[in-house]
């Protein structure tokens, strides 16, 4: 699912985790065209989770993509808000056109959620 703005911060830092652990967000970031991977790409990170709400400074992070294009960040469970377990991700930066994605869980004991971005050059 596109969007899911809300409650971005420009400039999350770059983290290891965020917060506690038990769920994963993984995916891929690809160019738009030939589909290659793209690495070192920052991907930012927001959720509502067990630790906060997603407009707390402590609930957001961003971390960059593998020589494969792969990127995870392992957090807190995510809980459902505003009635859908959902993650927030945004890719911002600058060598593509800024992407935002809000993924749905199908299920709010799901712990592991993936989202994949493909970038068209700026």
């Amino acid at each position: 699912m596109r969007g899911g703005a809300n409650n971005y911060r420009p400039g999350a830092p770059i983290v290891e985790r965020i917060g506690g652990g038990g769920f994963t967000m993984t995916g891929t970031v690809r160019r738009a065209g030939d589909g290659r991977p793209l690495p070192n790409q920052r991907i930012q990170i927001w959720a509502h989770t067990t630790e906060g709400h997603e407009r707390d400074w402590h609930s957001h992070g961003a971390t960059l993509t593998d020589e494969d294009g792969v990127f995870q960040m392992d957090m807190p469970q995510i809980v459902p808000a505003f009635g859908q377990p959902h993650g927030h991700l945004a890719y911002d930066s600058g060598d593509f056109k800024t992407v935002f994605l809000r993924p749905v869980m199908s299920s709010a004991k799901d712990t592991r959620l993936e989202a994949h971005f493909v970038l068209e050059p700026a």
